[in-house]
């Protein structure tokens, strides 16, 4: 809530800023940092440095909030006809284009500068490959029934990123947990893509919603086991221990539970299902940091 003392016309820009940018939903922010920090901690032994958790932590919600701003962009003239996003500011025109793109841009150059001033060459390196992912995401819907997989590398390139800064190198590991989240990430946002299906078919959207078909949950389901068996190798080449995988357990019962939600594939279930993923990603960061303490 902003001061009464703030004049109503900053106080509405202000809003319509902070719903273009997400910052008043976090779970995407969420989605993105479990994962980051899966890589900083694994990296770390468990020690990971406070400068690169806080580096990391802001780049995590400026590169985010930079997609949401680029999304919106991209998606301008179709978003009005679907109708979960119908009235989003860039829509209505309460935001014009430009501010979403100097936004975008603004918020890329914040991110960079924090890569260049507090990690390491190789992070800055591959810093422009996960500016370029962010940026490629939004317009790949209209070119392939795989924009989740986009999504998945966007998403997941602040891995290797992560295990750079705070190792000074990549290793198979990285490569591991960068292939895990970007299987999650397909799985869980073709469920979130699931609530747009009827409405991404009217206007000519792709997605793996679409994609995938009556196959939707199948395949949802396969991934996610696929990365909990990747995660699974992942504790096994790292030499964690019970609390590790017991994180693992509970992010299979999870992924069981999705299943239940999403079963008749109605809109509430499949993003009901599509926010829980938040625990799921929780409880494997929380698992990996008692293991890694404790040993």
């Amino acid at each position: 809530m902003l001061p009464d003392a703030v004049p109503e016309h900053i106080r509405t820009r202000l809003t319509d800023y902070a719903q273009l940018l997400r910052i008043n939903r976090p779970i995407g922010t969420l989605l993105l940092l479990w994962p980051t920090y899966w890589a900083l901690w694994l990296a770390g032994d468990g020690s990971p440095g406070i400068g690169n958790i806080i580096v990391f932590t802001l780049g995590v919600f400026f590169m985010r909030a930079a997609g949401c701003a680029i999304n919106d962009f991209a998606d301008r003239e179709w978003d009005r006809h679907v109708k979960r996003t119908k009235d989003r500011p860039l829509t209505t025109g309460r935001v014009q284009a430009w501010e979403a793109v100097a936004l975008f841009v603004g918020l890329c150059v914040i991110s960079f500068l924090m890569v260049v001033l507090f990690t390491n060459t190789l992070t800055l390196y591959l810093s422009f490959g996960g500016a370029l992912l962010a940026f490629i995401y939004p317009f790949s819907k209209r070119f392939t029934h795989l924009p989740q997989l986009f999504l998945g590398a966007a998403f997941s390139w602040a891995i290797p990123m992560a295990w750079a800064a705070e190792a000074g190198e990549l290793s198979q590991i990285t490569w591991l947990l960068f292939t895990a989240n970007v299987l999650w990430t397909i799985a869980y946002d073709t469920l979130y893509a699931m609530v747009d299906r009827d409405d991404d078919l009217k206007i000519g959207i792709k997605s793996t919603a679409i994609l995938f078909g009556d196959a939707d949950r199948a395949i949802i389901g396969i991934l996610q086991a696929m990365v909990v068996l990747i995660l699974f190798i992942v504790g096994l080449r790292s030499e964690l221990g019970a609390f590790y995988y017991l994180g693992l357990v509970i992010m299979a019962g999870l992924f069981v539970y999705h299943q239940y939600l999403a079963r008749e594939r109605d809109r509430d279930g499949c993003f009901k299902a599509f926010l829980n993923n938040n625990w799921a990603g929780f409880v494997v960061f929380a698992g990996l940091v008692i293991d890694l303490i404790i040993l």
